[in-house]
């Protein structure tokens, strides 16, 4: 066996250690975005992403996409429905159909509208070639810019940016239909079934009353949902008055309105303002145009309008504290002294 020195060993380290340092190094060279997203190494959200999406679409924050992902919860909401054999229900945002098949299982027809194409394609997809194939329909498109179709029954997890316009649009919808459960924002959804003195009691919660008969359902968490709102939901069944009231909902409403300006001020005191009388002065005199009612003499706007606070004894009262019956009061004896609200 050849001896080997001390001086060849080192020369052969040294000549090892410089093949490596010149030999391409794959594990540290950066990636350019396509090879970083195809090999997953990428830590960005964009990356992690693009790795999801072979699991289903895409949501939209934007159009209020947070899909309900738990089925006892959705279970619940039709259950509270206390759906039909014979119903036609409207769902409102049905997503992927988590909630919507559910439906099928229960009502003669679902008419689903659903503002993303991708979804409504999603949705169609899930239930073709099955036994629930011939009873959806779907509207793809805005559902705040069509008429609404007949129905029995609304459902719908609420795109929380359209809780208010659609909560009307039902409310005035023709044939009434029997209920609507709905998913909202928890501070909305509080606000709808707020009563006098509740801190959240205001103009939303009387103009809603006022046709309909609310109560709140459930509470739902963030974590029900994908992805996950940034606030706390609920769930409240909206029972449409039948007959509903005779009442004039523009002249209601400018009464309303500005009762809750300052809802813990008086009436008196938010009556006050020179816009808001002046308002009404000019209601008064088309009024009295249109009815040839002459002006009376010295007539003041003011004098007027605190003379029917004070006789319906309503001067120092507080929007906070009244309910549907004392602005009905009002409001009959506003217009048997000729003033109207809009």
């Amino acid at each position: 066996m050849p001896k080997v020195t001390i001086q060849q060993l080192r020369k052969r380290n040294q000549v090892s250690a410089t093949n490596a340092t010149n030999k391409p190094r794959t594990i540290g060279l950066p990636y350019d975005k396509s090879q970083r997203k195809s090999n997953g190494l990428t830590g960005s959200s964009n990356g992690a992403a693009e790795n999801t999406r072979h699991f289903g679409p895409m949501f939209n924050k934007d159009l209020g996409q947070h899909i309900l992902i738990n089925p006892l919860v959705s279970q619940g909401i039709v259950d509270k429905a206390n759906l039909k054999q014979t119903d036609t229900v409207l769902e409102v945002g049905p997503g992927t159909g988590n909630l919507t098949v559910k439906i099928l299982e229960q009502a003669k027809k679902v008419i689903a509208c659903e503002a993303d194409a991708r979804l409504a394609a999603e949705l169609t997809k899930r239930v073709q070639g099955g036994p629930f194939q011939y009873k959806l329909e779907i509207l793809q498109g805005d559902v705040m810019k069509r008429d609404l179709p007949f129905f029995d029954v609304c459902i719908s997890n609420t795109p929380y940016q359209i809780s208010s316009p659609l909560t009307f649009k039902l409310i005035f919808h023709r044939p009434i239909f029997r209920c609507a459960v709905l998913m909202f924002q928890r501070e909305f959804a509080l606000r709808l079934i707020a009563r006098p003195g509740d801190s959240l009691y205001g103009r939303l919660s009387i103009n809603c009353q006022l046709y309909a008969k609310v109560t709140h359902i459930m509470k739902v968490g963030k974590n029900n949902f994908k992805p996950p709102p940034n606030v706390e939901s609920s769930v409240v069944k909206i029972e449409p008055l039948n007959p509903p009231p005779p009442v004039d909902f523009e002249e209601w409403d400018g009464l309303v309105r500005i009762a809750f300006t300052r809802k813990h001020k008086t009436l008196a005191a938010n009556f006050k303002p020179t816009a808001t009388m002046q308002l009404l002065e000019d209601n008064y005199k088309t009024f009295c145009a249109a009815n040839d009612v002459m002006l009376e003499d010295g007539f003041i706007m003011k004098e007027k309008v605190l003379g029917v606070l004070n006789q319906t004894g309503y001067s120092d009262s507080r929007a906070a504290k009244m309910d549907i019956d004392d602005f009905l009061k009002l409001l009959s004896a506003f217009h048997d002294a000729g003033i109207h609200f809009c």
